[in-house]
């Protein structure tokens, strides 16, 4: 058989020039299809730009995010109302020729760490059971996830697959749910996956993707986040 390749995006967080390096990178790698697991327009960058690179660029499975749904001012106001409407059509979960389940956190919560978990204010790889137990009965042999923008890839014990690409647009965060924690990447480079159905079955390549940040984060800084700003340049959450 052929092999076929899909560009995994996640977490653009309306980051266009993080997405424009990303996709430049897509076409270089030849890939077959593009799909993109949430959290897309959310933030103090340029939503309805965003949302114009994504739809010329034709990406064949869109799902939502929870920031989806939790609609900012900005992103609103400068989405506009056919952006609006568009992420209000998307689902939560696709599925690709039953053997590629698409989720943002885990299959039934999409504000839910799948991979890790976040009570040591870090991220710490969650054992077999209780990953699990979190894809509730999920059985597809590959899981594709987004929300901690983390890039990882973890085999289950039972064959299951679980893909993060990790985040196109935002390489560190932090946050006070369900705890105090960080998430950091430690470059400010783009990520994203590039997954691959050969004969042997379903493997994948992470692509970190260098990108001019210094006009992403100085238009986090015009809106009045530095804390973006910071975390653009950095990949990382700036201390106290």
């Amino acid at each position: 058989m052929e092999t076929m390749r899909i560009a995994v995006l996640a977490d653009i967080h309306a980051n266009v020039w993080a997405l424009e390096a990303v996709l430049a990178d897509v076409r270089k790698h030849g890939c077959d299809a593009v799909w993109n697991l949430g959290d897309i327009l959310h933030g103090a960058l340029r939503p309805r730009a965003t949302y114009q690179v994504l739809r010329a660029t034709g990406v064949a499975l869109t799902i939502r995010g929870n920031q989806d749904r939790e609609l900012d001012e900005w992103m609103i106001r400068d989405a506009g109302p056919e952006a609006m409407e568009w992420l209000r059509g998307l689902p939560a979960t696709a599925v690709f020729e039953d053997e590629v389940l698409l989720c943002h956190g885990s299959p039934a919560d999409d504000c839910c760490y799948l991979l890790e978990d976040v009570s040591s204010g870090h991220a710490v790889v969650r054992d077999d059971g209780e990953i699990v137990k979190l894809l509730g009965g999920a059985w597809q042999p590959v899981i594709v996830c987004g929300h901690t923008h983390i890039p990882r890839l973890v085999r289950l014990g039972n064959g299951q697959m679980i893909l993060n690409p990790g985040s196109v647009g935002l390489a560190a965060y932090s946050d006070d749910s369900p705890v105090p924690h960080v998430m950091e990447n430690y470059s400010p480079d783009a990520s994203y996956a590039i997954l691959e159905k050969t004969a042997a079955g379903w493997d994948a390549t992470f692509r970190k993707v260098p990108y001019g940040t210094r006009e992403a984060a100085r238009t986090a800084a015009e809106r009045g986040r530095s804390d973006w700003a910071y975390q653009i340049a950095t990949g990382r959450v700036a201390k106290g």
